[in-house]
Order: C-alpha cells, then sequence, then structure tokens
C-alpha cells in the first residue's frame, strides 16, 4: 500500500513561533524580506496590469512590516501604490522602517484615511497578523469595514485582519479575503469554523524553511492526494470476507432511517457485509431499498468485525430507568475488545452516564472512533457549544486525551484527533453536508473501512476526507449543496472511492 502524497504541515502558533526563532537563530535571510517581497508578487498577479491602484494597509506589527515591503517593491515595478498607514506610530522592525523610506524616496503617497479618490485595482491587508488575541479594536473595525465593502478584491498577507489564526473564529470583524498568502506553514484557523468563509484561496509560501516545518508539526492538511492511497485495490480473487462484517446498532423508534442509512453507507464504502441491529419496535424485517442488508437482533449482530452504534439510538428519558441500550448494549460493545465507532445518541448517552464513563476507562480495549458534532462534544466535555467552537482544535484533542480514542470534530473544516495530541484538519466537503443523516453516512463510511482491515486511524482520516469529497462530487455535478441529501452523499461517496482506486484524485 503506498504511502500517498506528502503531507502538507498545519503548524500551531506557538511551533511557528520556534521554527521563526530557528530560522533567525541560524542566519537565515530576514523572513520579513521575503514575505514583503512574496507578497509584491502575488499582488502583481491579482491586479492584472490595470492601471488603477493597488492599495496597501498596513499596521505597525509584522504583517504591516510585509506590506510595507511590499509597497517598495511595488513601486519599484511601476504600479500605482498607496498606503494607508493605520498606525501612528513608526513601523516596529527596522526592515519596515527602511521600506517605509524606500516607498516614500520613490514617491509613494502615504495617508492616514481611506483615499476615496482612488479607483482600486487591489487591496494588499496587511492591518493585524497572526498575534491578535482580542476584539479588534473600533478604529480597526472601521477600517476593516471600508476594505470589505470597496468592492476590490483583497489579497491577506498571511491570514486576514481580524481572524484567529489558532482558532478560525472571527474577533469582532475581519476582512473577506479573496485571496491569502500564507507563510511558512498553514496556521489552524485558515481551514476551519469561520476561516473557511474569510480566507478565500490559501496559497503557501514557506520562505525556504523547507524541512524545518516537519520538525515541528503535529497536525497535517487532510486532502484526496495524502489519503487515496492509503486503501488498496482488490485482488481479483477476493470475497466477501477479506472485507469483513459491520454490525450497525441503533435506530429506535421513530429513527429507523439513521441505522439504514448508516448500514447502506457501510455497504457502498465497501464492506463485505453489514448487520442492522434495530432497536426500535416498529423496526422493518427487511430494508427495501437495500435489501443487501442483514436485519438482525443485537445478540445476533455481536460477532461482527466492527460495530458502529449510536444512530437513531434514542435516550432513555428516565436516569433511574435507563434504556437497554444504555443498560446492556453499550457495556457490553464497550468491553469487547472490537473496533467501535460511536456516533450521536451514543456519544450522549456517553456524556451523561458517569458510570459508562467509568467502564470505558476500566474496560475498553479494542480501537475507538468518536464522530461529535459540536453540541455531542460539549457534552462530552461538560461545557458549552460555544466553547467547543471557539477553539475547535483544543476541543477535538481533549476529548481523544480524555477517552484514548479518535475523535473527529465535525463542522466546516472537521478535525481529526488522536491521543497522542497529532491531529489533522479536513480540506474538503462544503454546505451540502449540513442535512440531516449525514453524519450517519460518516459513521458508516468509517466502518466500512475498519471492516477492510485499515488501520483506524488512517480509516477515519480517509473517511472524513471521502465524505467532503463525495459532497463536492455532489456539488460539481449541480447536486445542491442546497438540498442536498445524506442517501446521494453515500452514493457519491462510493463513485469518489473507486475513482481514488483506480488514482484519479
Amino acid at each position: 500500500m503506498n504511502e500517498g502524497a506528502k503531507p502538507t504541515p498545519i503548524l500551531t502558533l506557538e511551533a511557528l513561533r520556534a521554527v521563526e526563532a530557528r530560522c533567525s537563530a541560524e542566519g537565515m535571510p530576514s523572513l520579513m524580506l521575503r514575505a514583503g517581497r512574496a507578497v509584491a508578487e502575488r499582488a502583481r498577479r491579482l491586479a492584472q496590469d490595470s492601471g488603477d491602484t493597488i492599495l496597501v494597509v498596513a499596521g505597525r506589527g509584522n504583517n504591516g512590516g510585509d506590506a510595507w515591503v511590499a509597497a517598495a517593491a511595488l513601486v519599484a515595478s511601476f504600479h500605482r501604490v498607496i498606503v494607508l498607514e493605520a498606525s501612528d506610530a513608526a513601523p516596529k522592525a527596522a526592515q519596515a522602517r527602511e521600506a517605509r523610506a524606500a516607498f516614500a524616496a520613490r514617491g509613494g503617497r502615504i495617508v492616514r484615511e481611506w483615499p476615496g479618490d482612488a479607483r482600486l485595482a487591489l487591496v494588499v491587508d496587511g492591518l493585524l497578523g497572526i498575534g491578535l488575541a482580542r476584539e479588534v479594536d473600533a478604529r480597526s473595525r472601521a477600517l476593516i469595514g471600508r476594505i470589505n465593502s470597496c468592492g476590490a478584491p483583497v489579497l491577506a498577507i498571511d491570514v486576514p485582519s481580524g481572524l484567529d489564526a489558532a482558532t478560525g473564529r472571527v474577533r469582532g470583524a475581519a476582512v473577506r479575503a479573496t485571496a491569502t498568502l500564507t507563510f511558512i506553514a498553514h496556521k489552524p484557523g485558515l481551514h476551519t469554523a469561520e476561516g473557511l468563509d474569510y480566507c478565500g484561496a490559501v496559497e503557501l509560501d514557506d520562505l525556504g524553511t523547507g524541512n524545518e516545518l516537519l520538525r515541528e508539526a503535529h497536525g497535517f492538511l487532510l486532502t484526496p492526494h495524502v489519503v487515496a492511497p492509503w486503501l488498496a485495490t482488490r485482488a481479483r480473487d477476493s470475497h466477501k470476507g477479506d472485507f469483513g462484517t459491520v454490525a450497525v446498532i441503533g435506530g429506535n423508534r421513530g429513527m429507523v432511517g439513521a441505522a439504514l442509512l448508516a448500514g447502506r453507507a457501510a455497504l457502498l464504502a465497501g464492506a463485505g457485509r453489514v448487520h442492522v441491529a434495530l432497536l426500535g419496535d416498529d423496526a422493518p424485517a427487511v430494508d427495501l431499498v437495500h435489501p443487501e442488508l442483514m436485519l438482525r437482533t443485537v445478540g445476533d449482530a455481536l460477532g461482527a468485525d466492527v460495530f458502529v452504534a449510536g444512530p437513531g439510538a434514542g435516550r432513555s428519558p428516565s436516569p433511574e430507568a435507563p434504556a437497554e441500550f444504555e443498560r446492556t448494549i453499550l457495556p457490553t460493545l464497550i468491553a469487547l475488545p472490537k473496533p467501535l465507532v460511536l456516533d450521536a445518541d451514543a456519544l450522549n448517552t456517553i456524556a451523561a452516564n458517569e458510570v459508562l464513563q467509568r467502564e470505558w476507562r476500566n474496560a475498553r480495549k479494542g480501537p475507538t472512533i468518536l464522530t461529535p458534532h459540536p453540541a455531542e462534544a460539549a457534552r462530552l466535555l461538560a461545557t458549552t457549544t460555544a466553547s467547543v467552537q471557539d477553539d475547535r482544535l483544543a476541543a477535538a484533542l481533549e476529548i481523544a486525551r480524555r477517552f484514548d480514542a479518535h475523535v473527529v470534530l465535525k463542522g466546516a473544516g472537521s478535525i481529526c484527533a488522536f491521543a497522542d495530541g497529532t491531529w489533522s484538519v479536513n480540506a474538503t466537503g462544503n454546505p451540502g453536508l449540513a442535512t440531516a443523516g449525514s453524519g450517519d453516512v460518516l459513521a458508516g463510511i468509517i466502518g466500512a473501512l475498519l471492516a477492510q482491515r485499515m488501520e483506524p486511524r488512517r480509516a477515519l482520516q480517509y473517511a472524513v476526507c471521502l465524505h467532503g469529497a463525495a459532497a463536492d462530487a455532489c456539488v460539481a455535478r449541480g447536486l445542491g449543496p442546497v438540498g442536498l441529501t445524506a442517501s446521494e452523499i453515500a452514493i457519491e461517496a462510493r463513485a469518489v472511492l473507486n475513482r481514488w482506486l483506480a488514482g484519479d484524485r
């Protein structure tokens, strides 16, 4: 099995600072000069030699320094440039002060207010950088508003101003960039939460740091080119037993569809056999859409190789009289040394039941994958959904550590986290995934890959990336994002998986 393409590192801000410090100690050429020149080159491409003005917004920090270097380079190549100096104080860095002087010496125009007389080809955003740790002030908020309403394309330097580079949260207001040129390494906030709506097209320039990144990286960007080679093509003499048996346990009264969706997705993603143990007294005897599914009792399903528990399982309304799923089924599954995927009400049940949590710590031996959305993650951590969303990476890592499990925190830029502190951020997917049953489909795909004996850490990441890629393929064909259904995602996932196996990524 191939290892796949070399993954793109994502660095936390602490790791990024360590790379910067090491580069400085080793005498590398100024990162600010390299960054500013890279911004100038990207700005030239975006401005398209229209002859109109490039407005560079420069704050006082390092992003502002990059902006001054870029402005000096642009005016030296005969572009019409105005710099809006957003601070009353001189730039902090010596290179920035030198670039400001060079810009002024060439006749560059420096203003303190928005130049209403200029026709803009492009705005370069160097107002605020990755060090932002509080809400933006009133002056910056007003300037961000002018940038967003000006009608010109916007190139953000490193990160759109006002966006928290660590978490992807907007700090009161943020620039909506057409493109973001980020430096040294990708940052988590560019690829998760609100960052996806503010960064535009993200391009990386490592500024020559190269393999320095790999020493510090605990996270990477999850893309089809990375994960697709992890699943091998099938031998001609293979049989269904080679691809394992998945048992889906859930589907209580009124929620049978959730378990059937997970079971169907497991079939479509290549499981050899799929058993579905439905908990409701209204359970059908056969799935007429996919009669290949074997509808069983829970007891009959316990011989499976892999378990997916929770889709549509429901919660007992009475803590004093827990339902059978909570009372006997979950403890049995926890005690089995087999791969277990817990989704939906399995997560809610464990979050609310301290006895189950103790059994988990004492008895759980097999590999476990947890698939919470933000509200379920909040219940597992005994916090609020807002707190989870404020730092999605930290929340995912804490769940992985606390439950010694592989975790996907679903949402925009789904985060896969592992108990050893490593993580990845998924780069596929779109708002079409915000539909009922989408999570059930993901759980079924994970179960199918585990049944095909993919290593659990890889199975989770492959499934998350495939799930998003299937939604992207649906949208590309005109199915959604509005109105996309979970069933369509499951069917498309089969097509994408087979294209990946054929080498088309």
